[in-house]
């Protein structure tokens, strides 16, 4: 009954991320073909009209506003309505949470953003984090510590972190990805760095 329920588990734990995903792809297409067929078809002869095109025009869409986010102009008026979001309790906390993240996704590798380290937290105990500014020389305070790095400690199956400002002799680099380093931070430590797949437990 053991080696059963170990199969079955397995199996469990194999389908289950691969449908969740499927699922949440199928949802996505749907409701945006949904919202943006409904505009499309209200410009579009009804005989025009192609099913999937609502998901083609959403693509667009999002390259089209990365393309105008490269304009001055553009920055300045989204700066400025995004700094009304922030003034709103409830909606800056969501909206500050995700935007922050995404932003911290869609970094490049060259990036001081994407640099991999362990902090030093007590003896013997060390947090995985992500090197988020490479001095503390432009922060208000008394005493700038010339040797100090702001690092982002990402917590486990939240969105959310600490940001703490530590002395570079307590931070090591780590040799892993960003994606491998966040996912397996997450996770818990269940995710093997590398492939994605959960840690082998003795």
């Amino acid at each position: 009954m053991s080696k059963l329920n170990t199969t079955f588990l397995t199996g469990l734990v194999t389908l289950v991320p691969i449908a969740a995903t499927l699922y949440f792809l199928y949802w996505l297409a749907i409701t945006t073909e949904s919202l943006l067929g409904r505009a499309v078809r209200m410009v579009l002869p009804e005989q025009y009209y192609i099913p999937g095109t609502g998901v083609v025009v959403s693509l667009l869409l999002v390259f089209l506003t990365g393309l105008l986010m490269k304009s001055w102009l553009v920055r300045t008026i989204f700066s400025w309505w995004e700094g009304l979001l922030y003034r709103i309790p409830l909606i800056k906390s969501i909206y500050g949470s995700i935007r922050d993240l995404l932003s911290f996704i869609s970094q490049s590798s060259d990036d001081e953003f994407q640099q991999v380290v362990t902090v030093e937290t007590a003896p013997g105990i060390r947090m995985i984090g992500f090197v988020t500014r490479n001095s503390l020389d432009d922060l208000p305070q008394e005493n700038p510590d010339s040797d100090g790095i702001v690092v982002y400690i990402p917590l486990g199956y939240m969105i959310g972190g600490h940001t703490v400002l530590v002395s570079r002799s307590r931070v090591r680099p780590l040799a892993l990805s960003k994606e491998d380093a966040m996912r397996f931070t997450l996770t818990g430590g269940l995710a093997a760095p590398g492939n994605g797949s959960s840690a082998r437990r003795h």
